[in-house]
């Protein structure tokens, strides 16, 4: 029974073009495309290799945070505490760094975000606490502690070996951004091939059903806020390595630039719909139209904007796509 509950939870493996022209992530790609092309045509400058370049660097914070979102997601949930566990890990591996070497100290603050996030989860999983309440009580401890940790200062003395291995190529590829790809392939993989996979958006269509199935709910929905706070701790080293600075106000706002690339990329708010590969896309759009608007010299006020008017976009067409799905 529970086999073909997941087997049912899982999504459409289909690649008639009907069934890909019906997806919102073929919408969301083609639309990618066109951003590119239309940016490429209003501003020279759009695909230059520098400007390439800065699109990528832009793009590896939010993006790897993205990912762990969209675990989140998919069973239903929100995280509304990426930021500040980032900002908290940040100031946690800035101070590690000072005496242990790299790996341990990145470990460290990776150990911290991951269970930041075990303490989210099972508030949400198994005292059944709203997870907007319980991750906006989480985001203000976290805030609180990286303040209180650091100093309220910003900590400068970080080995350059770090922004050395970020920089570093293989293959032509700079080691960031090969990290960030590895990490959206492996959660791709593990989602839509592995039986855990499946019971996260098991547990995003409908929790009840799942657990009357005999699937293990309550792991696999404290699971994905392991996942937002490891990456977030992630997604803040290698920005580290881009800037050798830890501020610890580093991922204010992040939780609206995380939840955004989700949802752009064709995830549901209400769980058991979306894919990580929806939510490059995702990244790839807002990066994308802050970019433009910025070599179009256009104020950086109306960025908030573009994005917000994107989501609300999204939303809506993912919204009617259903209903049409359904009738």
């Amino acid at each position: 029974m529970s086999q073909a509950f997941v087997a049912r939870a899982r999504p459409s493996l289909g690649l008639s073009p009907k069934i890909l022209w019906s997806r919102l992530e073929t919408r969301m790609l083609l639309l990618a495309l066109l951003i590119a092309a239309v940016m490429s045509f209003a501003s020279p400058y759009f695909l230059s290799t520098s400007t390439l370049l800065n699109l990528l660097d832009q793009s590896i914070g939010i993006g790897i945070v993205a990912v762990g979102m969209t675990f989140v997601v998919l069973t239903g949930g929100i995280d509304l505490s990426v930021g500040s566990v980032a900002g908290m890990t940040g100031v946690i591996f800035g101070l590690a760094v000072q005496s242990l070497s790299l790996p341990v100290a990145a470990l460290l603050a990776i150990l911290a975000g991951a269970g930041t996030g075990l303490f989210s989860g099972i508030l949400v999983a198994r005292f059944r606490l709203a997870a907007f309440v319980v991750t906006l009580g989480v985001m203000s401890i976290g805030r609180s502690l990286a303040y209180i940790l650091s100093g309220a200062n910003a900590i400068t003395n970080i080995p350059p070996a770090l922004g050395d291995l970020v920089y570093s190529h293989v293959l032509g590829i700079r080691v960031n951004t090969l990290i960030m790809l590895a990490l959206y392939l492996t959660a791709a993989l593990y989602l839509k091939y592995t039986k855990g996979g499946r019971t996260i958006y098991a547990i995003g269509s409908n929790v009840e059903a799942a657990r009357a199935a005999g699937l293990r709910v309550l792991p696999y929905s404290v699971l994905p806020y392991v996942i937002s706070g490891a990456l977030s701790a992630v997604a803040i080293i290698l920005m580290t390595g881009q800037l050798l600075t830890v501020d610890p106000l580093a991922g204010t706002s992040m939780e609206l630039d995380a939840i955004a690339p989700v949802v752009i990329g064709g995830a549901s708010l209400y769980g058991g719909r979306g894919s990580v590969i929806g939510t490059l896309f995702g990244v790839a759009i807002m990066v994308m139209i802050r970019n433009g608007l910025n070599l179009l010299q256009i104020s950086p006020f109306w960025q908030g904007s573009a994005v917000g008017g994107i989501i609300i976009v999204a939303v809506l067409a993912g919204t009617l796509l259903g209903q049409r799905n359904r009738r």
